[in-house]
Parts: C-alpha cells; structure tokens; sequence
C-alpha cells in the first residue's frame, strides 16, 4: 500500500522535488489507466517519465540485507 502524499499535494510541486517511491508509484498506477487518460494525464504522465530517466531511471545501484535492487513504493 502506497504511503505518502497524492497527486493534489505533489501538482504544486516541481517533479525534481518528488521521490523516487513518488515516481514509482504514479507511474505505475498512470501505466495501467493510459488507454482512459485525457491528454492532461497523458501529458502529466510523460513528465513523470522524463523525470525518471533525467534521475538515471528507478534502479537502486547496488542491494543490501534490507533492500533490493528495485524502487518499492510499498
């Protein structure tokens, strides 16, 4: 289950200031809903990509006892 803030509270934010679980997050929930989303949320869910691939994508770089190598928003 995904804890932090929604979409209302991160909109008046600039997506350089989301975190990585942030990013996670709406990107997958947007991924499942682009065949429904309006060129708004098209638009809003591309720019979560770009931000994403600007940040070198959601890879951690390396795994320890306590965390993989995936970004969980979890």
């Amino acid at each position: 289950m995904y804890v932090g803030r929604d979409m209302t509270e991160l909109s008046m934010l600039p997506m350089s200031e989301w975190k990585k679980s942030e990013l996670a997050f709406f990107h997958h929930s947007l991924q499942q809903m682009v065949p429904y989303l309006n060129s708004e949320g098209q638009t809003i869910h591309r720019e979560i990509v770009e931000e994403i691939e600007g940040r070198g994508g959601l890879k951690r770089l390396e795994a320890d006892y306590t965390h993989g190598t995936e970004v969980n928003f979890d």
